[in-house]
């Protein structure tokens, strides 16, 4: 387990609308307010698709990271997530999760990691600032090369070592 105090910093509302992608706009406005590092405590919205983490079949290691995903049409979403700083890739890394229902399946819900979605209608993220010092963003992910061959990205503490 690992513990870091964070300082919050600013917090503000992103509406992403209709037609917008979901983790393009929410770079943008990141990139807009000069956020690097930051928590989504939730948002609310719809989303027209969106891709999560899935797959229709046993796993063969339930143990291992997934990277299949299954697509939803149509649904309506509660969210929420972190924003670390990828300091290889040099952009913002969010890790988010969705609980939704599918609109046209009796609100039939779907729960896992969103990969990307398209808005429907709105999507409002009240994101709040998790500020940094001169040396780097307070949070960041990297690979650990220890965790199944260095496949899952991990929230870290400031610059990596």
């Amino acid at each position: 387990m690992r513990t870091r105090e964070i300082v919050v910093g600013r917090q503000i509302v992103v509406v992403l609308e209709h037609g917008e992608d979901f983790y393009t706009g929410l770079a943008e406005a990141c990139a807009k307010e000069g956020i690097q590092s930051g928590y989504i405590p939730s948002f609310v919205g719809g989303f027209r698709t969106a891709r999560l983490v899935g797959d229709c079949k046993p796993l063969e290691n339930p143990d291992a990271p997934l990277w299949k995903d299954v697509e939803v049409e149509h649904l309506e979403a509660l969210g929420g997530g972190t924003l670390a700083w990828d300091t290889e890739k040099d952009q913002l890394a969010p890790h988010i999760h969705v609980a939704a229902g599918i609109k046209d399946a009796s609100a039939d819900g779907r729960v896992s990691h969103l990969l990307g979605a398209t808005v429907q209608f709105i999507c409002e993220i009240p994101v709040v600032e998790a500020i940094g010092t001169e040396a780097g963003p307070a949070m960041t992910r990297s690979r650990d090369p220890q965790l199944f061959g260095g496949e899952v990205p991990i929230l870290g503490f400031g610059t990596p070592s």
